[in-house]
C-alpha cells in the first residue's frame, strides 16, 4: 500500500513520511510551513498534465524546503541532499531527478523543455497569483521568517526578489499556470513592491 508520499508502503517509507512532517512542522516557519507545503501539492495536481513524470515532481515538492534554515541556496542544496539519500534508501529509483528538481527551486530557473521543473516551479510560485488577501498574508509570513534582518537589508533585498520576478516573461511555464495565475500575480508582486519603496 503507498503512503502519502506516493511511495510503496515499506518501514523505510513511513520513516520518511514522519520525518518529512516533522520537518515541515518545524516552529521557526512562519511561510514554509506545512501550509505552503499543502498549497504546493494541490498546484501540481493542478499542473499534472504538464509534468512528464508526476511522482517524481509531488516527492520534489515534498522535499523543497524540508531544510529550511532561511539561507537560499544552502537550504536548496541540503534539501535535495536529504532526498537523495532518503529516496535512495527507500529504493525509489528516480532520487537524481527529484533531488536535481529541488535544486531547480533554489533560482526557479531551468530549461525550457523541462516539463517536471516547470510543474515545480509553477507550483511553487502558485501563491503570487493568490487572491490579494493571501498574497499579503504571505509577504508578511516572509518578513517573519527573517525577522532576524534589519529592515532596510530586508526591503532590498525584497526589492531584488520581487524585481526579478516581475521581469521573468513569462512569469509561469505552464499554459495552465500561465491562465491560471499571471495577472493577478503581477498585480500582487507590483503592489508589494509599491508599499517596500514608501
Amino acid at each position: 500500500m503507498d503512503n502519502p508520499l506516493g511511495l510503496p508502503g515499506s518501514p523505510a517509507a513511513t520513516a520518511l513520511l514522519a520525518e518529512l512532517e516533522a520537518r515541515w512542522s518545524e516552529p521557526h516557519r512562519r511561510y514554509h510551513d506545512r501550509a505552503h507545503l499543502r498549497a504546493v501539492l494541490t498546484a501540481v495536481d493542478r499542473l499534472a498534465a504538464h509534468a512528464d513524470d508526476l511522482l517524481a515532481v509531488r516527492l520534489a515538492a515534498w522535499f523543497h524546503d524540508a531544510v529550511y534554515e532561511g539561507r537560499p541556496g544552502h537550504d536548496e542544496e541540503r534539501s535535495a541532499q536529504l532526498a537523495h539519500t532518503r529516496l535512495t534508501a527507500c529504493g525509489y529509483p528516480a532520487a537524481a531527478e527529484v533531488a536535481r528538481l529541488v535544486r531547480v527551486t533554489a533560482t526557479h530557473s531551468h530549461d525550457p523543455g523541462d516539463r517536471n521543473a516547470a510543474v515545480l516551479c509553477d507550483a511553487d510560485l502558485s501563491i503570487l497569483g493568490a487572491a490579494p488577501a493571501a498574497y499579503d498574508e504571505y509577504s508578511q509570513s516572509i518578513r517573519q521568517e527573517y525577522h532576524h534582518v534589519p529592515l532596510n537589508l530586508f526591503k532590498t533585498g525584497r526589492t531584488e526578489v520581487l524585481t526579478r520576478l516581475l521581469t521573468k516573461n513569462p512569469l509561469f511555464q505552464t499554459s495552465t499556470a500561465q491562465s491560471l495565475w499571471t495577472n493577478q500575480a503581477r498585480e500582487n508582486l507590483t503592489r508589494e513592491l509599491a508599499l517596500l519603496t514608501v
